[in-house]
């Protein structure tokens, strides 16, 4: 158990820095300041997370751990130190989000598994938690959310959040291999769904 508890640490960590890079290169991008780079790095960071802690009806996570804030603003500041040599925002925002993504669907899985929730539930969590940062960033950012587009994103937490329960209740395999595979399947996904433009099937007629 204590092996579980801190290889979903570091899962939680690695979401945070991969989210707060996302959002913190989001923000350059449009030329915000660097008190702006760190708001925005720290909504992408921790508003999925905020809104799960919320529903399930626990603390939310960041305001009694310190370490989370500090992880966030060292990364923002790291993004805007190094933002010059990045040749190329679009892959950029692009590698970052799609880690966070496959990241903290794991860690919104994970909650609603241990506060005993349905197996939907815990997959809706893990959705929340790896879409609705980046749809606070992007609202902030004015402009659509990733998860409103064309592109295939909150499909693929559910797929992941869906293959993570079935490995856990329903195979012998260790938690550290069904996670990360949970993962590598959510980014995947989401690389393979840009590179041949695969959509989700529009239900209203072309003008």
């Amino acid at each position: 158990m204590e092996l579980h508890t801190n290889f979903i640490s570091i899962i939680e960590v690695l979401g945070t820095i991969a989210f707060a890079m996302s959002g913190a290169f989001a923000a350059i991008e449009k030329r915000f300041d660097p008190f702006g780079v760190i708001i925005i790095a720290f909504v992408t960071a921790v508003g999925g997370g905020t809104i799960r802690d919320w529903l399930i009806g626990v603390p939310v996570a960041w305001m009694s751990d310190l370490t989370i804030c500090s992880v966030i603003i060292i990364t923002a500041f790291i993004a805007m130190i190094f933002h010059s040599i990045e040749k190329n925002f679009g892959r950029t925002l692009f590698i970052f989000d799609s880690l966070g993504l496959g990241l903290f669907t794991i860690i919104g899985v994970q909650k609603g598994m241990q506060a005993d929730f349905h197996p939907m539930m815990c997959i809706i969590l893990g959705t929340i938690t790896g879409c609705f940062g980046g749809v606070i960033r992007d609202t902030l950012l004015n402009r659509i959310p990733l998860i409103f587009r064309k592109e295939i994103y909150a499909t693929a937490c559910i797929i992941g959040g869906g293959l993570s329960i079935i490995l856990i209740k329903y195979t012998s395999l260790s938690f550290t291999f069904t996670q990360i595979a949970t993962i590598l399947l959510i980014v995947v996904i989401r690389t393979l769904a840009v590179k041949y433009h695969w959509q989700i099937p529009k239900f209203y007629l072309k003008k």
